[in-house]
């Protein structure tokens, strides 16, 4: 809050910059499936310190970091947040404030089903109502569910992820039960503290053509934003995809009580990645393939969202996964002046956010057999070097000393 006007940050005006921890979360197991725990395999549950840290010593005021459900409520109502404790006591003395990943894809092992179990909604809407009553006034931004189309898709459309489902009828039924969850989940945290603000993320890709006979790029354009549609309460019979939707076992008087209690949140966040939100199809291989976009790809995501929602806009995820330096830092300014364009067009542009800061592991690793290295992204503002001792250590490359360039303006 601007105590000068009472305005909350993203409203005063200023642009903020901010950076990410990745914190995917799937941690049920079946044969061929390995536990995903970026946390664990980051290393940030030993080192959140140095990572919090690194992330204020950046210039950045807000960070993206998000709370393991599975470990917080390892049984069926019994929290424990003493590790978060020490987190939010710690962001709290740096000076950085947190947007709050909420669900970041997976459910606690306890839940039957994931997804799936009919209690999931009012559940998960408890949890979110015990960690915004227990740190009222320390957190004060909450994203209820990270990314619900990559959600919908890995867990409903891929069959990937808990609970498996595939195809267009599992897509929708497990949009239609994340839309209902996040509902759920801004009520209890606006119940739990009123003054909390809400930053909804989404992920919606561009395509560069046809998806397949199936789905024409006219389809296609229309599903990048449907979990946002729905939540928001724009989907009627009039939607392009009502007829999508309701084929595909969405129930029309679900829709109708989504469209008649539309759920907005305070600032919309999009995700954006130069090398891979845009994609094309390979009709040989029957296979998705990222496509450049570079800054004129970001243009047109926060133009599209702009005149689409008209609200505040955050870009919640970008960074350029490569082990050239100047490749990022070149990102880095290709952020920074298509920042400056949008917002002297009149787009309400309030943050950036580099994600994730560290270095990651990518998700096949869950998939295959072979060594955690193999997997590794160079993502990061920071490197991930294993030692010997098969700690990782975190080593600020160029673009780290680029980003406080940007972060903290000289005057």
């Amino acid at each position: 809050m601007n105590p000068a006007t009472g305005a909350k940050w993203f409203q005063d005006g200023r642009f903020h910059y901010g950076v990410g921890i990745e914190d995917t979360f799937i941690p049920q197991e079946r044969p061929g499936h390995r536990k995903l725990d970026l946390y664990e395999l980051t290393q940030h549950y030993e080192n959140w310190r140095t990572d919090l840290a690194l992330a204020a010593d950046s210039g950045a005021e807000l960070i993206r970091w998000g709370i393991p459900w599975y470990l917080t409520e390892a049984a069926d109502g019994r929290f424990d947040f003493r590790w978060v404790d020490q987190v939010a006591a710690e962001m709290d003395r740096l000076g950085l404030r947190c947007v709050v990943d909420l669900m970041h894809y997976g459910t606690p092992l306890w839940l039957e089903n994931a997804f799936l179990d009919p209690r999931y909604p009012d559940l998960v809407a408890r949890y979110a109502g015990e960690v915004a009553h227990r740190y009222r006034g320390v957190f004060t931004d909450y994203t209820p569910l990270n990314e619900p189309m990559v959600n919908a898709e890995w867990c409903g459309y891929r069959g990937s992820w808990p609970p498996y489902l595939t195809g267009d009828s599992g897509f929708v039924r497990l949009a239609m039960i994340l839309v209902d969850g996040m509902r759920r989940t801004q009520a209890a945290i606006t119940a739990a503290d009123p003054d909390a603000s809400i930053v909804h993320v989404d992920a919606g890709f561009q395509w560069a053509g046809d998806l397949g006979a199936q789905r024409p790029k006219a389809f296609l354009d229309e599903w990048r934003f449907v979990m946002t549609d729905l939540l928001f309460g724009r989907v009627g019979p009039e939607h392009a995809l009502w007829s999508y939707l309701t084929t595909n076992g969405a129930r029309a008087e679900q829709l109708a009580e989504f469209a008649a209690q539309p759920v907005l949140p305070d600032v919309l966040g999009i995700n954006y990645y130069p090398g891979f939100t845009k994609q094309g199809f390979d009709p040989e291989t029957q296979r998705t393939y990222p496509v450049e976009a570079g800054r004129d790809g970001l243009l047109e995501h926060v133009r599209a969202y702009h005149s689409r929602y008209g609200l505040p806009l955050a870009i919640t995820e970008t960074s350029r996964p490569t082990s050239e330096e100047g490749e990022k830092i070149a990102w880095l300014d290709d952020l920074a002046s298509g920042v400056t364009e949008l917002r002297t067009e009149g787009v309400d542009l309030v943050a950036a956010f580099w994600f994730p800061m560290l270095d990651m592991f990518e998700w096949e690793y869950r998939f295959d057999t072979r060594p955690l290295d193999d997997f590794h992204i160079r993502f990061g503002l920071v490197d991930l070097v294993r030692g010997p001792d098969n700690r990782l250590e975190r080593v600020p490359n160029a673009a780290y000393s680029h980003f406080q360039q940007l972060s903290r303006p000289q005057g």
